[in-house]
């Protein structure tokens, strides 16, 4: 901070910046002493104003040192002009700082940086951000959601096999060869990191050229690179006033912080910044130019611990994703209609299928009653069976959707983290996910009742079914809104193809 301009905007955008960041060792100096004479109530003036902006952004500074970077005064050494100063210079200061300790108390997260063979071995190189690895361990890789033994860690001039610690850069070889790629993350199974192509981030914009909703850009996490697009800004806040607006916006300026819906061409492997700060924290890039920084909250973790056969192995198919797309001319995708009994769900589906197909499209329903015929005919209607009718369903649609079909499944799916775990088995397969809230009242769907079901519920007839006696979770973030009570099949499957067509044909972006 300059002791002549005292504290400016861009001192407190720069604090800002600092907090978002999660900094937490903070020291201040004012500058330019000697253009105000080495006066001690101006530095106590400045000292106190930035002090309680900093508290009011929940940081605390270490230090405020009076200085004369020109002069030298209290920068190397104790200055002799300003002897009402009886503290640290600032190289002292500097030195005060406790170094940060590895965060080997966090769940691992090894970064992928590159796959190498080398005398015959296939080794994965990247870097530990979190947490300790060990010989022995098994190892998640999303979002593949494969897993594997590490067989040796690799180290250049140091212990063979020894446990390798937060902030080492290794190689590994596996016990199975699975396909691992660079930006893949490994974690333990018990502490998986978040993977998903739609999440919520405070994101500061640097750049003249304003960030605009529906563009698409490249984002960077870590070793990961993907498109995104900016879905919608919630709020934006002015870095220098701490000043919110929540009206609609559709652009974001230079400096200013908005808080975002961000959805990406592919999954992303992402932690928390409250969690985990190094897996939380993005750049967006466009033209090879880095426009600005976020950081991710929001996020739902889910168990993805499977007790399996030690002795199956994933098999990887000759035809890729993208040669499936240029053949078909769309990528294949899950879209996820979720909604109360009686919302419409079935009629919309069956009514997207029809259009799609009429498009040239591969497509086909997954009914919930249909698939209760066959797959899922010995689960019931107990929270425990709807979780296992939900994953069965998600793993069959994943599996249609690498076959490169638009599956369209129909079930009610009333809960939010059932429905996560869908989108997240999605993204394993490198399928697009799109999540349908077919919206419509309790008191409409009820006065419908196609099937009588909600006439039996209230007559007890009827256990644990959802709206009744029963809950269901409405979605919090959907892709798609379609409102059944307002609008007719026409009207929301036009709704429906409006936003899903795009998605569907810009299989090329992933290239």
């Amino acid at each position: 901070i300059g002791a002549n301009e005292g504290v400016r905007e861009q001192s407190r955008r720069h604090a800002y910046l600092l907090s978002m960041l999660g900094i937490k060792h903070l020291i201040v100096v004012v500058n330019k002493m000697d253009l105000v004479d080495y006066s001690e109530e101006r530095f106590r003036e400045i000292e106190q104003d930035y002090r309680k902006f900093l508290v009011d952004l929940g940081l605390d500074a270490h230090a405020f040192i009076p200085a004369s970077a020109k002069e030298g005064e209290n920068v190397a050494r104790a200055s002799m002009k300003m002897k009402w100063y009886c503290r640290a210079n600032v190289l002292e200061a500097l030195d005060l700082l406790e170094p940060q300790k590895p965060d080997v108390d966090l769940p691992l997260r090894f970064c992928v940086q590159d796959v190498y063979r080398f005398d015959g071995r296939r080794i994965i190189a990247g870097r530990i951000e979190t947490g300790t690895l060990q010989v022995g361990d098994q190892l998640v890789f999303s979002p593949a959601n494969k897993s594997s033994i590490v067989a040796t860690i690799e180290r250049w001039k140091a212990p063979a096999n020894g446990p390798a610690l937060a902030g080492d850069s290794i190689g590994v070889t596996l016990s199975e060869q699975i396909f691992v790629e660079r930006g893949y993350v490994a974690s333990h199974e018990n502490e998986t990191p978040i993977e998903t192509n739609r999440f919520h981030a405070d994101l500061f914009w640097i750049v003249r050229e304003p960030l605009r909703v529906g563009r698409f850009y490249d984002l960077r996490l870590a070793t990961q690179e993907v498109k995104c697009q900016i879905v919608s800004i919630e709020r934006v806040m002015d870095s220098s006033t701490l000043e919110t607006k929540t009206h609609g916006r559709e652009q974001l300026e230079r400096n200013e912080v908005g808080r975002l819906i961000i959805q990406t061409r592919g999954p992303l492997v992402m932690d928390n910044h409250d969690r985990i700060p190094n897996l939380g924290r993005f750049v967006i890039v466009d033209d090879g130019k880095i426009c600005g920084g976020g950081t991710i909250f929001g996020g739902v973790y889910t168990d993805r611990q499977v007790t399996k056969s030690q002795n199956i192995f994933w098999t990887e198919g000759k035809i890729t994703a993208r040669a499936r797309a240029l053949r078909s001319g769309h990528r294949g995708a899950v879209v996820w209609f979720t909604g109360l009994s009686g919302a419409g769900k079935s009629t919309l589906a069956q009514a997207l299928e029809r259009d799609l197909f009429h498009h040239g499209m591969h497509t086909y329903v997954l009914d919930g009653d249909n698939i209760r015929h066959g797959l899922n005919s010995n689960l019931g209607f107990s929270p425990e069976d709807r979780v296992e009718n939900i994953r069965r369903v998600s793993e069959v649609a994943k599996l249609m959707a690498d076959a490169g079909a638009v599956v369209i499944t129909a079930f009610i799916s009333p809960y939010r983290m059932d429905r996560r775990r869908a989108r997240e088995i999605a993204l394993e397969g490198n399928a697009e996910f799109i999540e349908v809230f077919v919206d419509a009242p309790l008191e409409v769907c009820e006065a419908r009742d196609p099937k009588n079901l909600y006439k039996k519920a209230r007559a007890g007839e009827i256990r644990e079914f959802t709206g009744i006696d029963a809950p269901y979770e409405a979605p919090e973030d959907p892709e798609i809104v379609v409102r059944t009570d307002q609008q007719t099949v026409d009207e929301s499957v036009a709704t429906i193809l409006e936003q899903l067509l795009p998605r569907l044909r810009e299989y090329e972006m992933n290239d």
